[in-house]
């Protein structure tokens, strides 16, 4: 079985610390730009993939847990030796992911509305 969190792992851990260790006022360091202009070093001082990566990979994976809930559900239906349970807890992790997902883009559309306040 996997974290409660499902598919999105430690990269989206990452994120949520980071938010809380600001939101608790402890100084989180502001990353290296690279040649490129994206977050990160290409070279000896390389911190980690970008947040386009991890975006891309963690959406990924809620849909990898979807397809595989859907796949043990139509293989269920069909007769194929597949336990409920297993069936019913891969649909319940689908699920759980794709209401992770939704609280971050709310999260994260909350915040931009934030900074577009403080422009104004």
């Amino acid at each position: 079985m996997t974290s409660p969190i499902g598919p999105l792992g430690g990269a989206m851990s990452n994120i949520v610390q980071r938010a809380q260790d600001q939101a608790r006022g402890i100084t989180v360091p502001v990353l290296p730009e690279r040649g490129d202009g994206a977050a990160g070093a290409g070279g000896t001082g390389d911190i980690g993939p970008s947040f386009k990566d991890t975006f891309t990979r963690a959406i990924n994976e809620i849909s990898d847990t979807r397809d595989r809930g859907s796949d043990l559900a139509t293989r269920f239906a069909a007769g194929e030796p597949v336990e409920l349970h297993t069936v019913m807890a891969a649909s319940e992790e689908a699920g759980i992911a794709l209401d992770l997902a939704i609280e971050m883009r709310n999260k994260v559309v909350e915040a931009y509305r934030s900074l577009i306040n403080m422009q104004s």
